[in-house]
């Protein structure tokens, strides 16, 4: 599987986070929201020109910065969205 940043991601697309490329307050910054390494992330929604990106982890939508979506990288699940069944 390929890994890709948050912001490549269509909406409704699931994956799982791979790697959180930053410094340790950056990481800290990201565990406390929830993304950590080894979760599994749908994305939600996002903005055009460099908008916020909204994901759904465990059941709560987060909204973060374009910046810090370019550095939290993804490894997508192939296939349909059980939860959007116009994916696929």
């Amino acid at each position: 599987m390929k890994k890709i940043d948050l912001t490549q991601m269509k909406v409704g697309e699931t994956g799982s986070v791979v790697e959180i490329r930053g410094g340790d307050g950056f990481v800290m910054r990201t565990q406390a929201l929830g993304i950590r390494e080894g979760k599994k992330i749908r994305k939600v929604s996002s903005q055009v020109w460099r908008g916020p990106v909204t994901i759904e982890i465990d059941n709560l939508k987060v909204a973060i910065g374009f910046g810090m979506a370019k550095r939290i990288m993804i490894e997508k699940e192939d296939g349909k969205d059980e939860a959007n069944p116009f994916n696929g």
